[in-house]
């Protein structure tokens, strides 16, 4: 996933508190004249490992190789999370993007999708001094689960970023997995949601419409209407945004910035091929596509998602769709990478301001938006130049989890919001 170049925000006489009141494009064009975002800047980690504004901490609360407590390893591959109220607890579900060789998410065979599928999720309970009470594996024998997302009825939605048969399993699927879960969930692909490069999900908690994103470079924009939304397995209609008036267009470079379109949708007839062609059966009815869809959240009456290879310099996107209005609209392409590199998961933190994680080259970082548009660094990968994944934030909005994808370490940060 690795594409682009990183320099991140040539420090040129700002305050430290950093946020300017620009409108949102001329704001993301002036990063490099900003030194820091609303929390200040960046402090060296002494132990290399996150840099964090004044006042943040973090903790490393799980790491692939250590033993939980069903007595299988953390996997690695530490990817999308959701976070979930539990009591005083928080339970995190979380995806690991492992393929159908080496070490995986441990469970017996009669429990696994695919036997020798070794991606999967496990879950963490941390309590209230952000301690790791317990993690545990609760789905397995699946491929590359990448992204996915909550929904409003307490599960997880886990993405499948493949299309493949293996050992007779087809994969390329969206998979449920109750936050509740205490042992491993039998793996129920949820067919009529598609089989394709899934990424992520958001959950519209006003209507019970799934939007999911597809990380192909000619990947569609997708909505499912359940039959039911308490029993996603009872199936309901796949359809593909496109955009009224400019049917089949590539969105990759040359669109509109700040200029909501309207769309309607196309639906997808067969959503379970056996060949990859759902992106392109809703292309040739018209579908837009976008490129590199990524991480996928709804908040503030609108549906975020990312496009990481998006932009004539395919640096990144980040796209806005608004139910209510049935409109889309490009929100940042800054084509800088030295402004915005690769986006990839993203969160929206009710009330405040977006966040989201960097997949490019060179150093990572996890990039905070404000309401006014001004996009800040908000932390910085000092141990590697692996990616951030699966940011989120805990229910009482206290803490934010992130996931290092590579050695495979959860994080918990917290401070002064």
């Amino acid at each position: 996933m690795n594409i682009s170049r990183r320099n991140f925000f040539a420090m040129a006489g700002a305050s430290a508190a950093g946020a300017v009141l620009l409108s949102p494009l001329q704001a993301f064009y002036a990063k490099r004249a900003i030194a820091a975002g609303p929390y200040g800047s960046l402090i060296t980690d002494p132990l290399g490992v996150l840099d964090l504004p004044s006042g943040f901490q973090y903790k490393r609360l799980s790491e692939t190789g250590q033993t939980m407590i069903d007595g299988y390893k953390v996997p690695g591959g530490h990817d999308g999370m959701a976070a979930f109220a539990s009591g005083n607890n928080t339970v995190l579900i979380r995806n690991h993007e492992l393929g159908t060789s080496g070490t995986g998410v441990g469970a017996p065979t009669g429990s696994k999708y695919n036997s020798n599928g070794r991606g999967g999720c496990t879950k963490l309970v941390i309590d209230s001094s952000r301690n790791l009470v317990s993690h545990r594996g609760v789905l397995a024998g699946t491929v590359r689960n990448c992204a996915g997302g909550p929904t409003p009825s307490g599960s997880y939605l886990t993405c499948e970023e493949t299309f493949e048969t293996n050992n007779g399993k087809k994969h390329g699927y969206v998979f449920e997995v109750p936050s509740s879960a205490n042992t491993f969930v039998t793996p129920v692909p949820l067919t009529a949601m598609g089989r394709f490069n899934h990424e992520a999900t958001a959950v519209d908690p006003n209507t019970g419409h799934i939007y999911l994103t597809e990380d192909r470079t000619d990947g569609l924009f997708y909505r499912f209407i359940p039959t039911n939304i308490n029993n996603l397995s009872a199936g309901g209609v796949l359809s593909a945004l496109r955009i009224v008036g400019s049917s089949g267009i590539n969105t990759a470079t040359g669109f509109p910035k700040n200029t909501p379109r309207a769309v309607d949708w196309v639906q997808i007839t067969n959503p379970n091929p056996s060949t990859d062609t759902v992106r392109t059966a809703g292309f040739n009815s018209g579908a837009a596509r976008f490129s590199g869809g990524e991480g996928l959240f709804y908040g503030g009456g609108f549906v975020y998602f990312t496009c990481k290879s998006g932009g004539s310099t395919a640096d990144g996107q980040i796209w806005r769709y608004s139910p209510t209005n049935n409109t889309v609209e490009l929100y940042i392409e800054p084509n800088n990478s030295g402004v915005l590199d690769n986006p990839d998961n993203i969160v929206v933190f009710p009330g405040k301001d977006i966040f989201l994680c960097e997949d490019g080259d060179g150093t990572d970082n996890i990039l905070g938006i404000t309401p006014s548009g001004s996009l800040y660094k908000f932390a910085s990968n000092r141990l590697n130049t692996s990616e951030f994944a699966g940011v989120c934030f805990s229910p009482d909005g206290q803490t934010m989890f992130v996931n290092m994808q590579t050695p495979g370490i959860t994080f918990a940060i917290w401070g002064p919001w």
